[in-house]
């Protein structure tokens, strides 16, 4: 059974009642949400295109990886092109999916399809009304550092730019 409790413009929630694996019925609250895409966009020389962007839940600017929402139907390569020039400004000749992550799967069902972005040549910027960054763009060793010394702490930036500097790293 499930029963809806609130049904926004990005998230849906639900108590779904849920007979689970050990025969145990639960009540569990459940975050719906349409998925997402991400990139992280590498210029030819290393560096990396990152947003530090306003985010009202974290109570201040984040360092981010350009990401959006899916539209109804929307494939997430698409949609990852589609944000990294809204966000930053630029277009990729390539992208290569990385992972696809679920961001809280003990509450959410959303996953985020992350991608590297490379070729990348000037677009032209449009931003939504409710998004307020400033592009920051540093070698990818600096946005390295960043995660451990704690700057970077959003999961989809840490997981991107990691899993670039791992696939650029490894023994060939």
């Amino acid at each position: 059974m499930v029963r809806n409790i609130y049904k926004g413009k990005v998230v849906t929630l639900n108590v779904d009642t849920v007979k689970l694996p050990n025969g145990v019925t639960v009540d569990l609250e459940t975050i719906r949400h349409p998925g997402a895409a991400a990139v992280v966009p590498v210029k030819d020389d290393g560096t990396v295109v990152l947003i530090r962007q306003f985010r009202h839940a974290a109570s201040g600017f984040i360092y981010e990886i350009p990401a959006g929402k899916l539209a109804p139907g929307e494939e997430p390569l698409h949609c990852a092109s589609r944000e990294l020039e809204e966000e930053v400004g630029y277009r990729a000749s390539s992208f290569e999916l990385l992972s696809s992550i679920f961001t809280a799967p003990g509450f959410a069902d959303e996953v985020i399809h992350v991608y590297k972005a490379t070729g990348l040549t000037k677009g032209q910027q449009q931003l939504d009304r409710d998004e307020v960054l400033e592009i920051v763009e540093m070698p990818l060793s600096q946005a390295i550092e960043k995660i451990q010394d704690g700057t970077i702490r959003d999961g989809k930036t840490i997981v991107g730019l990691q899993a670039v500097y791992i696939r650029d790293h490894r023994p060939r």
